[in-house]
């Protein structure tokens, strides 16, 4: 799909001298990433939406903004985002791209958009492909370890060790690529006895997670004793990534590319767009937010394209609507690495500007298609109700789903725990299984976590409704 970054202006950034570069990274995920058409919803306003206990009772600020939503638009951001772009991880290329794909968005709604720029610690990535380009879907982005080769490609043949005793190893794997058990406590032996083996590089396979939780890619750490880096690339792969490999050796023989980077001096950004209310610049402010990064090897469809692109289609509604508030949008850079986007947005807030804030809602993983995750989570880092989880309560109730919500639970984990630390009223909203909100969906940080896989247009466009009608009345 075409970026917009050819038809719109790029917006003003918060550091002159930060530039985007908007080069594009090959990031497949598992399985390929081709499109996909998934059944969009065709209630009408009035009509009872699927899970709901009885047909809604909207106010008529509810239907200036149910009204408007569309999720084949919000569909198109996901695809840019989860398939044009893929893993977005935290300052990288991938990342800035997509940050510069949400700014353009926002400006051509006519936001005030602007780029928070702070630093982020180094990245140490890998692809790993087939040479002959076949399998198609073998062209993945996995972790590498930083004590190990990097910026360095090597290709050769696989040969699979098991546990990676030396007595697992066949005679000879001089030149070729050995996968190996991962086990944390003995990484650095696994590691040296490849190297003494002769291998070309060494690929790190983790092990199962219990169901439905699967390992995602992994960057390994090896607390060697020596001072220097070991002579091959190490990298670690996600628990379907293992498999797959797997599966490909079983069936006859297998080559691959392992290809290093080192990513250092990053810079990540959060994206803000503003439209001011009728209060002026000194009123009060409404935020809906999500985070756009991903983790190693993710496409982050749901985590967290899908409140991306929520935030994306209720700020092109909420251009069109009055409001007394100033409604601001946030999209966190680097939410996968410790929240530590929306931290240091908080951080450089004034205290009078922090007391401006009515309530922020902070969406993360609104639209699994996951079964069992039939649960709309109100998560609270305190575990107490505030304005953010009032107001969505609320509109559940207008909605008719207030069976489906559950009662304010204590959670922290995303961004709105950022907020809540400092007493701005904030909260967490996704579909998650219904006993906990601990209960994700298997695809969750891994290659899995596509459109195709994880993507339910309904929980989208119910989310949607949902903070949509709660953001409207409060922004009122």
């Amino acid at each position: 799909m075409a970026s917009l970054d050819d038809t719109v202006p790029p917006p003003r950034d918060s550091s002159p001298s930060t530039a985007l570069n908007r080069r594009r990274m090959l990031t497949v995920a598992l399985g390929g990433a081709a499109t996909v058409a998934l059944p969009a919803p065709a209630w009408a306003a009035d009509d009872q939406r699927p899970g709901a206990h009885r047909p809604p009772r909207l106010t008529p600020q509810d239907r200036r903004v149910v009204a408007r939503l569309s999720t084949r638009r919000a569909l198109q951001h996901l695809r840019e985002l989860s398939e044009e772009i893929g893993p977005r991880i935290g300052g990288t290329t991938s990342e800035r791209r997509a940050a510069h794909y949400i700014a353009c968005q926002l400006d051509r709604f006519g936001y005030d958009t602007s780029l928070q720029p702070f630093p982020v610690a180094d990245k140490f990535l890998a692809q790993l492909s087939s040479p002959a380009g076949l399998p198609t879907d073998l062209n993945w982005q996995v972790g590498a370890s930083p004590h190990a080769a990097l910026d360095t490609a090597v290709t050769g043949g696989v040969v699979d060790v098991g546990a990676g005793t030396p007595d697992d190893y066949p005679p000879d794997v001089t030149g070729r690529i050995v996968l190996v058990d991962y086990l944390a406590a003995q990484r650095e032996q696994l590691a040296a006895t490849a190297v003494a083996r002769g291998a070309a590089a060494l690929v790190f396979l983790p092990a199962d997670l219990v169901a439905p939780r699967r390992a995602s890619a992994f960057s390994p750490t090896l607390p060697a004793s020596a001072t220097t880096p070991l002579p091959i690339p190490v990298v670690g792969v996600a628990q379907a990534q293992k498999h797959r490999l797997r599966d490909l050796l079983s069936a006859g023989p297998l080559k691959l590319t392992v290809a290093t980077t080192a990513h250092r001096n990053l810079t990540s950004h959060n994206v803000l767009g503003e439209r001011r209310g009728r209060s002026g610049r000194d009123g009060p402010v409404v935020m809906v937010s999500a985070h756009y990064d991903s983790v190693i090897g993710a496409p982050g469809a749901n985590d967290d394209g899908s409140g991306t692109v929520l935030c994306l289609e209720l700020a092109r509604v909420l251009r069109a609507v009055p409001v007394d508030a100033t409604v601001r949008f946030a999209l966190w850079g680097s939410e996968e690495q410790g929240l530590i986007g929306s931290r240091h947005y908080v951080a450089q807030l004034p205290q009078p500007e922090r007391d401006r804030i009515l309530a922020v809602y902070q969406n993360d993983m609104v639209a699994t298609s996951w079964d069992p995750a039939t649960r709309y989570w109100l998560l609270s880092f305190t575990g107490e109700a505030n304005r953010a989880t009032d107001e969505v309560g609320a509109a559940a109730t207008r909605l008719g789903y207030e069976p489906r919500i559950s009662p304010v639970t204590r959670r922290g984990a995303s961004d709105h725990q950022s907020f809540q630390e400092v007493g701005i009223a904030s909260a967490n909203f996704s579909w998650r299984g219904e006993e906990s909100p601990a209960l994700l969906e298997p695809p969750y940080h891994s290659p899995e976590d596509t459109i195709a896989k994880n993507i339910s247009l309904e929980r989208l466009q119910v989310s949607m409704e949902l903070i949509g009608c709660a953001a409207y009345a409060t922004a009122r």
